[in-house]
């Protein structure tokens, strides 16, 4: 089992690192080369680069990922791909079902057409530190059910 970064905009980068490292498990951070970083990489995590473009880490990720495996993103298309393969997907604030994923999709598609029309949308609420501490919980139960 490996965990699955969706790497561009995670606000839960380091609170996924600090679970993962509880539960030995490696991380791989999927992010294009606009957010390239000399940081040192420890042994449980590595980065993987991919050229610009708009769904390039989603491939990627798509490409890497096997059933059993964990992934974090915000992208509802993408965490519809890999629930397709039995990846275990999560967003920074709930954990994707097959169930709900339709439902997500179209929710997705109703929005871009508002901003399309160019009206007007209330965005996200700041992520905060009980938002973290939330998502940790969340993410422990799921690799507790996952190993």
């Amino acid at each position: 089992m490996k965990i699955f970064i969706d790497g561009d905009g995670c606000p839960v980068k380091n609170e996924t690192l600090t679970v993962a490292k509880q539960f030995l498990i490696p991380v791989v951070l999927v992010t294009s080369f606009d957010h390239y970083s000399t940081k040192n990489e420890a042994e449980d995590f590595t980065t993987v680069y991919v050229d610009r473009g708009v769904d390039s880490a989603d491939y990627k990720i798509v490409a890497l990922t096997a059933p059993g495996d964990v992934a974090i993103t915000q992208d509802y298309g993408l965490a519809s791909l890999l629930l397709g393969k039995g990846v275990q997907v999560l967003h920074q604030n709930f954990v994707y079902q097959k169930e709900t994923i339709d439902f997500l999709l179209q929710t997705r598609y109703l929005g871009q057409q508002q901003r399309k029309n160019h009206q007007r949308q209330k965005g996200p609420a700041p992520f905060t530190k009980e938002d973290r501490v939330a998502f940790k919980q969340m993410l422990t139960a799921v690799l507790q059910v996952e190993k």
